[in-house]
């Protein structure tokens, strides 16, 4: 019975892919035949329809795949019995506000904070973050680092150490060192208040700790994806876009360097896969090897008309969720990225992972307040998250506008 239950999402993702495939080739036919009355001065409003219909529809059906796939890896909160008096104290406490359950037992991971509110167990902790990620995409590609502090702090090197060749016996010269920089990342407070009936609590076989990972999930997540896109660094996370951007050829440290895509808020009329193939190249190797694309739906729905030199369509669909390609790289959905406009900065390209930082203070606090809104039960839950570049020749934007 159990195989039976891991191979479902498995199959289901099959066929689902299975469908989005079809979907994709009546779409490239559709298209086809668009490109081709436009070329005849015949424009077909009929056609134009049919392809925003099926355009949407391929986005329906990967949203699917991708949900499916999601389901298999969401987390649960597994029993240990080491921690097993720890959850009984911390189940009373939620469920009917005995502090003293908790006080007899404090420890450094139950401890109580300035503000009066508990430090929940780890295991509420890592089971929010791991909700997160699997819902955030910014968690899913950028690198994420814990620490105890409210303000993480990263030495990095601006330049490169001096090197060069010598015999085994010959005299070395002394190398420049390398210029280091210091640059910090402060978290800020997230916060959610949570609200709970006193028959939703007294009911044994409902888990409170995925009820509250779940409420924070949906909470967090939203705020989170804004913050590490466009946040301004103000009791938030600094978002990638919020930097100073600069063309390419002159970018500093500091800076983030873009490529223009040719016309202002359009791809350019002639040859606009030229464009994003300077994008792709304007990253070090090094970046590349794990470079992604970053854009909205509606700016994937734009790419998704694009031919190359060889009239073949440059975005190809997910196979069983593994995720759309665009020019042979995998594509992230980030809804917060930019439409397509006059001067916006639509899509990003390069190694997230190297690229962006996101920091989570360990522990998450949780008020219980029976108090403000009776009949209700409210659970303040707070988290501080903090986010910045780290490396900024990792990843590459593209501006559109004609220079």
């Amino acid at each position: 019975m159990r195989k039976e239950i891991k191979a479902a999402p498995r199959l289901e993702t099959k066929a689902e892919s299975e469908t989005l495939l079809r979907a994709f080739e009546a779409y490239k036919d559709a298209n086809d035949a668009r490109l081709v009355a436009i070329e005849r001065n015949r424009a077909d409003v009929l056609l134009e329809d049919k392809v925003d219909r099926i355009d949407r529809a391929l986005t329906e059906q990967k949203s699917l795949i991708e949900r499916i796939a999601l389901a298999g890896r969401r987390p649960t909160l597994a029993a240990d019995a080491r921690v097993s008096e720890h959850k009984s104290a911390w189940s009373a406490y939620l469920r009917r506000g005995d502090e003293a359950a908790l006080t007899r037992i404090e420890t450094k991971e139950l401890a109580v904070s300035d503000d009066g509110a508990y430090i929940a167990p780890p295991e509420l902790d890592r089971m929010i973050e791991s909700r997160l990620k699997a819902v955030s995409p910014m968690r899913a590609i950028a690198t994420v680092r814990t620490t105890g502090a409210n303000v993480f702090k990263k030495p990095i090197s601006t330049t490169a150490a001096g090197t060069g060749w010598v015999s085994e016996t010959g005299a070395r010269d002394q190398t420049t060192p390398p210029a280091l920089a210091l640059i910090e990342f402060p978290t800020a407070e997230l916060y959610a208040n949570l609200a709970a009936t006193q028959t939703l609590l007294d009911d044994a076989y409902v888990n409170l700790e995925e009820w509250i990972a779940g409420e924070v999930e949906e909470a967090f997540a939203g705020q989170e994806r804004t913050a590490f896109v466009t946040g301004n660094g103000t009791n938030k996370p600094k978002g990638f876009l919020s930097y100073t951007n600069v063309a390419d050829a002159g970018q500093d440290w500091e800076e983030v360097g873009y490529i223009a895509s040719g016309a202002a808020g359009a791809f350019a009329t002639a040859d606009p896969v030229d464009k994003l193939i300077d994008l792709v190249y304007a990253p070090k190797a090094q970046f590349r090897q794990n470079g992604r694309f970053v854009m909205n739906r509606k700016t994937v729905s734009a790419v998704r008309k694009l031919k190359d030199a060889d009239d073949h369509y440059i975005w190809q669909p997910s196979d069983q969720g593994a995720g759309s390609s665009l020019l042979g790289y995998p594509i992230t959905e980030i809804e917060e990225m930019p439409n397509i406009a006059a001067d916006a900065f639509a899509i990003a390209f390069g190694d997230f992972a190297r690229f962006y930082l996101i920091v989570d203070r360990a522990g998450v606090r949780v008020l219980r307040d029976p108090f403000t809104a009776k009949p209700y039960v409210l659970f303040y839950v707070t988290k501080r998250v903090g986010g910045g570049i780290q490396n900024y020749d990792a990843v590459k934007l593209m501006k559109f506008a004609a220079s």
